[in-house]
Parts: structure tokens; sequence; C-alpha cells
């Protein structure tokens, strides 16, 4: 199983920009998916995640309001749309799978087994 992500950057606060994790070896309409992040000197934190049907969906406080996670079944390809992005946003981006099929969402980064590489975002004020 592979995880790849993509589409960070840099950018200046208030602006936005969408992640990309595309799957190979799962077909993500069977199992949930994660997005975490981690800032520098700082532990990996859970951003969001989506249901394995992709009609649920769960967020942290401090992205809530201004990320949405959603799923392309067809692309494989889970999304992270983040808008009104902030300073305190800077981190490496890690989309995360739950090999669980029909599994719950959850946001303990233990209960995902399958791990992106990452992709960096970076807000400059």
């Amino acid at each position: 199983v592979q995880l790849q992500a993509s589409g960070g950057g840099l950018v200046q606060a208030g602006g936005s920009l969408r992640l990309s994790c595309v799957a190979y070896g799962r077909t993500l309409s069977l199992f949930p998916m994660g997005w975490f992040r981690q800032a520098p000197g700082k532990e990996r934190e859970f951003v969001g995640a989506i249901s394995w049907s992709g009609r649920g969906t769960v967020y942290a406080d401090t992205v809530k309001g201004r990320f949405t996670i959603s799923k392309d079944n067809a692309r494989n390809t889970v999304y992270l749309q983040m808008n009104s992005l902030k300073p305190e946003d800077t981190g490496v981006y890690f989309c995360a799978l739950d090999d669980v099929r029909f599994g719950t969402t959850s946001s303990a980064s233990h209960e995902y087994d399958f791990w992106g590489q990452g992709t960096q975002v970076t807000v400059s004020s």
C-alpha cells in the first residue's frame, strides 16, 4: 500500500491550498482516511478524517470551518481543501489510511496503518 500526498507550497495568510492523497493498493471507498500535520518542534496532530463512505467528516477545532476533506472514488484520491490559512497552519501534512474496511473515523494516529510521505505547507504572515 502506498499513499502519495501532494499539493503543498508557500502561501500568504488568508490564502488557500488543496492537498491531494492518491492511494495505491487500496480502494479508498472502503476505508476511513485521515489528515495529520506536524509543525517544527511539535508533535504530530490530527487535522481531520473522512469516513469510508465519504458521507462523514470530523475536524480538529483549530481547522473547523476552514478546512474540508473530500473523496473522489473514481480517482481513488482524498483531498484536503484549506481556506483562510494562518501562519499556525504551517507544517508537514500527512495523509493516512485506517486499514479496516468500513471502519469508523478516528482522530488517533495509532489507528492508522499506512501513511503518506508528507507535503510541506508554509503560510507566511
